[in-house]
């Protein structure tokens, strides 16, 4: 594995504060001084930073975090329009993670995000239960409910879409929950779990009755919940989710 690379796995530094690391001679390898970012690194070597040694993660070893996401923020590595990512606003340390899914500019809350591309890619594919609290500015109706509990094939689902996605046709699964949690003048309060994570698919949802929904906020990931971690603050998964998490995964290898 190459030296920056080893190091962003390794350690809370990210891979171009590595390069940085490297550049100013901070890295040791077999206590020798390495300058050269492409070096790379043997099963054995002892590495350094700072002359503090560097653990290396056990093979199959993953580490997640949950970050409450604020809204204005894109779930992304770079902008063209140069408007704030997640990682502008994430410690250094995680600028090599992964994001579980997305939630869109507008949207905020629990969004999780790993060192293992593998784990992201399990996570991302499964029907597990994603919860959101939401806000339209209609109130509730029939159609609506009747849509939630029986699901719904749109051939233009358009409304409620990035102006610059190419999904057209959309199948809405029936929701697994639904709850009325308040309801003021033209505006509907609801707590939503569907097992799907389509491109903005609740607005698009809503957007065929013709409500816009104005807050969204997802509150849980299958059982993971955002509780009352901080908005744009992160935390590790605890000892019960890690283990839930080895769990899922054992059973969908097996499955495959």
């Amino acid at each position: 594995m190459r030296l920056n690379k080893f190091i962003s796995h390794n350690s809370k530094y990210s891979r171009r504060e590595a390069d940085k690391l490297i550049e100013e001679g901070e890295i040791k390898v077999n206590k020798k001084t390495v300058y050269t970012f492409g070096y790379e690194v043997q099963e054995g070597d002892y590495v350094t930073i700072k002359n503090r040694p560097v653990r290396q993660k056990k093979q199959g070893e993953v580490t997640m975090i949950i970050y409450n996401k604020p809204k204005g923020v894109l779930v992304t590595k770079k902008d063209d329009r140069g408007r704030a990512t997640i990682y502008h606003k994430l410690p250094g340390q995680y600028r090599h993670f992964v994001p579980i899914g997305r939630l869109d500019y507008a949207s905020e809350g629990l969004l999780l995000l790993t060192d293992a591309p593998e784990v992201a890619e399990a996570l991302m594919t499964s029907d597990l239960p994603r919860t959101y609290n939401i806000k339209i500015d209609k109130p509730i109706t029939q159609p609506m409910i009747d849509a939630m509990k029986h699901g719904l094939h749109l051939e233009d689902a358009r409304a409620g879409a990035h102006e610059l996605s190419p999904i057209r046709d959309m199948a809405f699964a029936p929701f697994s929950t639904f709850e009325l949690r308040g309801q003021t003048g033209k505006y509907t309060k609801l707590r939503v779990t569907i097992t799907e994570g389509k491109n903005r698919e609740l607005r698009r949802f809503f957007a065929h009755f013709d409500s816009r929904i104005v807050d969204l906020k997802r509150v849980g990931f299958w059982e993971i919940d955002l509780n009352n971690l901080p908005t744009n603050k992160t935390r590790y998964f605890s000892r019960k989710e890690y283990d839930l998490l080895h769990k899922l995964l054992k059973k969908k290898k097996k499955v495959s």
